[in-house]
């Protein structure tokens, strides 16, 4: 991925952040954009969000996110000035759950391994 693809990801996803952060507060408390990546001709980008709740509510913000893309594609088009706007598509990011049970797996892993002895001092 070149430096300038890299540059724009994170304005993006800084902006976008934002916008959700200020303009949409109530409706997007529970939603966190993990990551974005836009194609390298600068035409699409995937955003990826996590979502705090249930699968039901989850859906919800998800539907409602892309329900919202074109209005939030042109808001974050009135801060950064590029040659072409990605279109949006907003992805579920299921890695923060993934990694909370690799968490869980470790500490279940933690608590089922006998304590070492001490090492005896002479």
């Amino acid at each position: 991925m070149s430096n300038r693809t890299l540059r724009v990801n994170e304005l993006i996803q800084r902006e976008l952040s934002e916008i959700l952060r200020k303009r949409y507060q109530s409706e997007a408390t529970a939603i966190t954009i993990t990551e974005l990546r836009v194609a390298p001709d600068l035409r699409d980008a995937r955003v990826f969000v996590s979502i705090v709740g249930s699968a039901e509510e989850q859906d919800e913000k998800l539907r409602w996110l892309r329900a919202h893309a074109g209005e939030l594609r042109y808001e974050v088009g009135r801060r950064i000035v590029l040659k072409y706007l990605p279109k949006f598509e907003y992805v579920l990011d299921h890695s923060p759950e993934k990694s909370a049970r690799i968490l869980q797996v470790l500490d279940e892993i933690d608590r089922q391994t006998p304590p070492r002895p001490e090492a005896e001092n002479d």
